[in-house]
């Protein structure tokens, strides 16, 4: 289940003896970790005891020593299990020549693992997390399937951060104005890779920054000014207006701040390819509120790039479009340097 319903179903009722934190956002599995703590061991004191940490997939002959041994100072154990590579998720070693003809064995201990998280001693609880996806087809997966609760932490993409940031907005009693949202969700979208726990981290900064209940785009472009995002997103929003001038001086600013050649070149050519592609749909009657269901985009952001793609010619992204991939082409060959992204930005803003 997906992380909302799985916190709920944490609140109802009793819980399951196994769980599985898996997936590709670790800031969903470090707080449904936490949750599950709170409710099994309210009392953080009494958890020297009752916790038992391995920080990675033990021999399964250990850990079912652990999950089978009765509690002498409290009432339960907690088995923590981090990196449980045998829900697979990591990648399969090519096998030799001799191990393909070898028939396959029986992995036993795996079995009675299984059989053992079926049905676990009353006073025993495993919580099994991995950073990756879990391969489905595995049986001991399926033995968690059945008997416990599983939560699939999927990474987060830009046009699915807005809930996260609702949810997290109502925890610290605070609200967004319309143009704070606008700044937030334009920054994530050129963020080369989205991390909740840094984006939380800046929240929570927000928050001893103002007393305030309502944060404004003043404020998030305070606690922001570090990142090199905001001047990333500061040239794509001028290159967009067709601000020859600034558009120029921030590509400047972001190659000095050290802003790698090939992540602007990556960002630029996104940037042309969602512009010519809204010029298409809004071209097949595509209404401007329509821009971000048919892109997969926030709504607010398809809507803005729409009418930023009014103000383009479709030759003009065409061309545009290939000189960049000649710039790729010209840099992967040791040919290329910054005037091509110049030249790109002057032909943009022309």
């Amino acid at each position: 289940m997906n992380y909302a319903d799985f916190m709920a179903s944490l609140a109802r009722g009793a819980l399951p003896h196994v769980f599985l934190l898996a997936g590709e956002e670790p800031y969903y599995i470090a707080r449904a970790e936490e949750a599950i703590l709170r409710r099994l061991l309210p009392d953080a004191a009494g958890r020297v005891d009752a916790l038992v940490r391995y920080e990675e997939m033990p021999p399964i002959a250990a850990l079912a020593e652990s999950l089978e041994t009765i509690p002498f100072f409290t009432d339960k154990t907690v088995v923590f299990v981090r990196g449980a590579s045998i829900f697979g998720g990591g990648k399969k070693k090519d096998a030799t020549a001799e191990e393909t003809d070898a028939p396959a064995q029986k992995d036993t201990s795996a079995d009675a693992l299984c059989e053992l998280l079926s049905d676990l001693p009353p006073t025993a609880y495993a919580v099994f997390t991995l950073h990756a996806k879990p391969d489905k087809r595995k049986k001991i997966y399926k033995a968690v399937e059945q008997a416990g609760r599983i939560l699939e932490s999927e990474a987060v993409r830009p046009w699915t951060v807005e809930p996260w940031l609702n949810a997290r907005l109502r925890e610290m009693g605070r609200t967004m104005h319309p143009r704070a949202r606008a700044f937030f969700l334009s920054i994530v979208q050129v963020m080369e890779t989205i991390s909740l726990e840094f984006l939380d981290r800046q929240l929570e900064k927000l928050a001893l920054y103002t007393d305030e209940k309502t944060f404004t785009e003043d404020d998030l472009r305070a606690a922001f000014s570090e990142m090199p995002e905001v001047s990333v997103f500061a040239l794509i929003d001028a290159v967009n207006a067709r601000d020859s001038s600034r558009a120029l001086t921030l590509l400047a600013r972001c190659l000095a701040d050290g802003v790698y050649f090939t992540v602007l070149l990556a960002l630029l050519t996104r940037n042309v390819r969602q512009l010519w592609q809204a010029k298409r749909l809004l071209a097949q009657g595509t209404p401007l509120r329509g821009l971000g269901a048919a892109m997969k985009l926030n709504p607010f952001i398809g809507e803005k790039l729409g009418r930023s793609a009014q103000g383009f010619r479709e030759s003009t992204l065409e061309d545009v479009m290939l000189a960049l991939a000649d710039a790729d082409y010209l840099m992967k060959t040791g040919r290329a340097g910054e005037e091509l992204l110049e030249d790109a930005v002057i032909r943009l803003c022309s």
